[in-house]
């Protein structure tokens, strides 16, 4: 398979409220095809986000944006454009970044999430001078590595942050 050049063509998700910013790598082919972030089926972001909020699924785009806006949380990915083969992010080349300084300068961020090794790379790369981040595990199908309760220990820092912040 060759690399491809794809582009972010859809929003962040966050408001005036957002406290949280949690950002992925690059949206999947499904999440493009789709418009929305984490988007594969068994993709378990919605799934971990969802129960570390002590909320249902939330099946719809909808159902997804609301959540986050709810719980003060943003979402968006560092890259505005690549190189990529598929979803593999380590095929990730001519990597252009998204302008997260734009969400900063929009509402308070207390706190960065990054969902994975490669997510968080490209953050530290192309945002030295903004807040560190905490690297969580993907939560990619093709990251099979942590079991679901395991998975579910580190995105918990989402809440405590979110409860730390008592937004």
């Amino acid at each position: 398979m060759n690399s491809e050049r794809v582009s972010h063509d859809f929003p962040p998700v966050f408001d005036e409220h957002s406290r949280v910013l949690i950002l992925g790598t690059m949206p999947s082919p499904k999440s493009r095809e789709l418009g929305f972030y984490y988007m594969h089926p068994q993709n378990r972001f919605w799934k971990m986000l969802a129960e570390v909020l002590s909320e249902t699924f939330p099946k719809s785009i909808p159902e997804r944006r609301e959540l986050c806006l709810r719980h003060s949380i943003a979402l968006w990915d560092v890259l505005a454009g690549c190189d990529i083969k598929g979803a593999a992010d380590s095929t990730i080349t001519n990597a252009v970044p998204n302008d997260l300084p734009f969400i900063f300068g929009k509402c308070q961020i207390e706190a960065v999430f990054t969902t994975g090794k490669k997510a968080h790379a490209l953050y530290a790369r192309f945002f030295p001078d903004l807040m560190s981040d905490i690297c969580l595990p993907s939560t990619s199908p093709a990251n099979r590595t942590l079991s679901e309760d395991d998975m579910l220990e580190h995105y918990r820092k989402i809440k405590e942050a979110l409860t730390k912040g008592h937004f």
